[in-house]
């Protein structure tokens, strides 16, 4: 049986690899933007207008006219096909929209205006506020749930807080994951970001409880064995379960962040990166955390004291 949980170093190592770009994002951002992330206009207020034009264009040419009218800070993407497009600036009064839709029409050509709505920041922050109380109360519940129904084992409270400590991993791996798309295709953090969040967030928890279910199961079932050893053979048993279900939930996602549309996609790609840290850190994080604390070691000194013939075939028969 492959020894999962005592190449833990390992795993930590990468995940502390995968986390870095996020946390130095974050700081750079707070640095030069005054806030942590890059905030779309459902959390700084602005105007979001969507076009389409009665021919092909690009987001380049359309968001040169709005350059050149003074909103540099305008992003502009296409929705759907080549003639519709979005933009997000900064709030605009009446004359400034007809100035602008003049130039666009001057130096484009003539288009449909599909919407045009103004959001003010005070939806962003009573929604930002919300999340980070729901993920506190979550986390809280976690804690409390898992030290009751983990009660018959040794420092249930532990396994709480390794499935938490796993969660909070996912969502600064997210964060990585927009810091990367943001350097490469400007997107932002919208409301939907928390959406993202909190799918992830109960997809990871629910998968790193069933491997501690196992484990507690497994406990009284080979009394005489080591946590070290039980986590190890949980791990192998349901990983199977675990894969399967994250692989079919992301067929589906990545199906629709490819044929879906230009709006979707950031809520879709963080979606996936989310999923598949969640996968990551229910079979190579929370358990191998949970072991660390019990062994007082990170980095095990043997890797190759977990292994035994029996217990494979056990992982085999499951």
């Amino acid at each position: 049986m492959y020894n999962l949980v005592g190449k833990r170093g390992l795993w930590f190592i990468l995940s502390g690899l995968l986390m870095l770009p996020g946390l130095i994002f974050m700081v750079w951002s707070l640095m030069t933007h005054g806030t942590i992330l890059p905030l779309a206009i459902d959390y700084t207020g602005g105007t979001m207008w969507e076009m389409r034009f009665e021919k092909p264009i690009t987001a380049t040419e359309v968001r040169d006219v709005f350059v050149k009218a003074d909103f540099a800070d305008t992003t502009v993407f296409l929705v759907g096909d080549d003639q519709t497009v979005q933009a997000k600036l900064k709030n605009i009064d009446i004359p400034q929209k007809e100035a602008l839709n003049s130039a666009l029409t001057e130096q484009i050509g003539p288009f449909e205006e599909l919407s045009f709505r103004s959001i003010g920041p005070s939806i962003g922050a009573e929604v930002s506020r919300a999340a980070v109380v729901a993920v506190l109360i979550a986390s809280i519940l976690i804690l409390i749930y898992i030290a009751i129904a983990f009660r018959s084992v040794s420092h249930p409270t532990r396994y709480g807080v390794c499935a938490v400590i796993a969660m909070i991993h996912d969502v600064l791996v997210m964060i990585s994951g927009v810091a990367i798309l943001n350097w490469v295709a400007g997107w932002e953090v919208d409301a939907l970001f928390l959406t993202a969040a909190m799918t992830v967030i109960g997809y990871s928890v629910n998968d790193t409880i069933v491997v501690f279910d196992r484990i507690r199961e497994n406990l009284k079932r080979y009394r005489s064995e080591s946590l070290a050893t039980v986590a190890n053979r949980s791990l192998i048993e349901t990983m199977q379960r675990s894969l399967s279900t994250q692989i079919t939930t992301l067929l589906a996602l990545v199906a629709i962040l490819v044929l879906g549309g230009a709006t979707l996609r950031p809520f879709m790609g963080m979606l996936v990166v989310g999923l598949v840290s969640g996968t990551y850190s229910s079979i190579f994080n929370a358990t191998a955390l949970l072991v660390a604390w019990d062994e007082g070691s990170f980095f095990p000194r043997n890797n190759s004291s977990q292994s035994n013939p029996v217990a494979g075939e056990h992982a085999a028969a499951a």
